[in-house]
């Protein structure tokens, strides 16, 4: 498959008349009583799923400053320090090839409820861990559970929120993990001046309770309609969309277009996947969206992020600052600063494009990458020669501090909301395990690579981020696709024949056609007039 420019490919965008139809729909989702409460029971659920993922970076981060969990597991350095961090993504690894199977069989909220059982019982042996070995392997099975929660619940974000919504609430998914970042950091901080072992086994406990939540709320969700349709259950399907998105004038109507283009679409995609084993790697639109998923899991842990996450106690003290007190702040003020960094830009995302986006951050950490690593150089070398450069040493922290709205732009709030767009129902969580399994591999990689290359070649191993900064802002200039201001059913297509597209749009056009309920009202004039027109 050779390079081709990012929009020269994007042959089967169908013609959105939902889209349209949803632009139409003036009333906020405040003021739909259904969807509101759908919105409130996806936060303790779907949208905590990543709490657990930032409490644990953040705990590991913040527990190697702490005195007591050094000296009872050995002060661990190197390789044994590497592995300890690692753990976590190495069990996220050897769960991935099982969820595409258990995700598609048993659904959304089962999987939710499985993945989170696992984690529960992986907290609770690495809070009563009694020796090193002990601890990895409880940090694998919480790894284990992670990533079939992480594939249902973005998936149920996406396939059960209104359209005009939908963005907004995928993006607001990996927010989550800030929060789980500033409770483990300010847990840390709490229990740093505890003398005994309890100061690293309490915040290890309380990862248990974003679990717990899940496990609690988690079927107080309705299932995703587009699962209920692959399993005949369409009554139940048209249900869930008449309660939760039929909350406005001509609500009704806008259901059966909208089933329609989900069931026409389902049922291609559908038959395309059942000819064989290796559909994902037999077309060339396929091929793309894989290329397109492992360098996007790749990029979500190689631009330098692991570094913040589970090394910043490393990284100040290359500059000078040993205190733990002191670092256990700066952890804190980070993980808040980057949460509303991630707050911020989620909301953006309804307003610019995704390649925009993507852009705008690659190009940034790249800049702030090749500043970072030239203060961290004049930092190091200064020390070095016994006259600490203040001016150095701050620029440093600076530039930690800049690097969070850089990443924020796009790896964070457009990682889950460009997934769920890109792949069709069908291979959904194929896809997004894809983008899991190599987004935990390199996880793996760096939190292992880390600590072994600060303590080698210190501020030298950042010029290694550099370039493959620079990779990044190339590929994805040549090979990410638009997907903004398209339902998920447009854009199922957007690699293939639009030949295909045209089918489902068909389908809606024919339910508005029989069923004749765009005729011109205060809500729907301007779409009624260009379905119409489209029909004709």
């Amino acid at each position: 498959m050779g390079i081709a420019s990012a929009t020269s490919a994007e042959v089967g965008k169908s013609e959105p008349i939902i889209t349209r139809l949803v632009n139409e729909d003036k009333k906020p989702f405040w003021k739909k009583p259904n969807l509101l409460y759908l919105y409130l029971m996806l936060f303790p659920t779907c949208m905590g799923i990543e709490l657990t993922s930032g409490f644990d970076s953040q705990m590991i981060n913040a527990l190697q400053i702490v005195p007591s969990w050094v000296e009872y597991f050995g002060n661990p350095q190197g390789s044994l320090k590497g592995i300890i961090a690692a753990a976590y993504s190495l069990g996220a690894i050897l769960s991935l090839p099982l969820i595409p199977r258990v995700n598609d069989r048993f659904g959304r909220r089962w999987s939710i409820f499985g993945g989170s059982i696992i984690m529960v019982t992986g907290a609770l042996i690495q809070g009563f861990s009694v020796h090193v070995g002990m601890y990895i392997v409880a940090r694998m099975i919480l790894g284990f559970g992670i990533p079939t929660c992480i594939v249902s619940g973005s998936s149920l974000i996406g396939e059960l929120a209104y359209p005009k919504e939908r963005p907004v609430l995928t993006s607001l998914f990996n927010v989550s993990y800030f929060i789980g970042q500033i409770v483990a950091a300010a847990i840390c901080f709490g229990t740093n001046d505890i003398k005994t072992d309890w100061a690293w086994r309490i915040p290890s406990l309380l990862q248990i309770c974003p679990s717990l939540l899940q496990i609690v709320f988690v079927f107080f969700l309705p299932e995703s309609p587009r699962w209920l349709i692959t399993k005949d259950r369409t009554e139940e399907a048209q249900a869930i969309l008449a309660k939760y998105h039929g909350e406005t004038d001509g609500g009704a109507e806008f259901v059966a277009a909208e089933m329609a283009q989900m069931q026409t679409t389902i049922h291609i995609e559908l038959e395309a996947a059942k000819k064989s084993w290796f559909h994902p790697f037999e077309t060339a639109g396929m091929r793309r969206r894989l290329v397109i998923t492992t360098m996007l899991g790749l990029f979500t842990q190689w631009s330098g992020n692991t570094l913040i996450s589970y090394y910043l106690g490393d990284l100040l003290k290359l500059i000078g600052q040993t205190d733990s007190k002191y670092i256990q702040k700066i952890n804190v003020s980070i993980a808040c600063w980057s949460l509303f960094c991630g707050v911020v830009v989620s909301f953006m995302v309804i307003k610019i494009r995704r390649r925009v986006m993507y852009l705008m951050c690659t190009c940034s950490l790249l800049l702030c990458y090749i500043a970072w690593t030239i203060s961290m150089e004049r930092a190091q070398t200064a020390a070095a020669i016994g006259v600490p450069n203040q001016a150095a040493n701050i620029a440093v922290l600076f530039f930690i501090y800049a690097y969070s709205p850089c990443y924020n732009m796009g790896y964070n709030a457009l990682t889950y909301t460009y997934m769920v767009e890109v792949w069709p129902y069908a291979e959904r969580s194929s896809g997004i395990a894809v983008f899991q399994f190599f987004g935990r591999l390199a996880g793996f990689f760096t939190t292992f690579v880390n600590p072994i290359g600060l303590k080698d070649v210190g501020w030298k191993y950042l010029i290694s981020y550099c370039c493959w900064l620079a990779y990044e802002v190339v590929f994805v200039y040549f090979m990410f696709p638009e997907t903004h201001g398209r339902t998920l059913e447009e854009l199922a297509f957007i690699f293939e024949d639009k030949r295909l597209a045209d089918e489902a749009v068909a389908a809606v056009k024919k339910v508005v056609n029989d069923d004749g309920f765009f005729e011109p009202s205060s809500d729907n004039k301007g779409a009624a007039a260009e379905v119409k027109e489209a029909v004709v």
